[in-house]
């Protein structure tokens, strides 16, 4: 009976780690979305930057390409970059706070890892 209690026990345990390791490796993934998404808008704004303001540019708006002016672009674009930044800083601060938590509850159910 103490035997399938521990069974028991350990599963539950490489149960709970799998999560951990399963919303960590999300976070991951959304970070790295961000990010690329954060030097994508940085790259065009370098681009559109020393453009005279009433130059043609073209932007995607949900799947459609709108033929707007640099001065109507910019802004929006900044404002767009500016989000993603506090969206990824947010993030990060997410994905530490799993990963201290994660650390915690190892120390506290005395939980080694023997392949990560």
């Amino acid at each position: 009976m103490a035997q399938q209690i521990t069974a028991k026990k350990q599963q539950d345990l490489q149960q709970q780690y799998t999560t951990y390791k399963n919303n960590l490796q999300q976070l991951a993934e959304r970070i790295g979305s961000v990010e690329s998404e954060t030097e994508e808008h940085k790259l065009v704004l370098e681009t559109l930057n020393p453009l005279p303001e009433d130059r043609k540019c073209f932007r995607m708006i949900n799947g459609v390409l709108v033929e707007r002016t640099v001065k109507d672009v910019l802004p929006a674009l900044q404002t767009n970059a500016d989000g993603l930044k506090k969206v990824l800083d947010e993030l990060v601060k997410q994905y530490k706070r799993q990963q201290e938590e994660m650390e915690k509850w190892k120390k506290k159910h005395n939980v080694q890892v023997v392949q990560q």
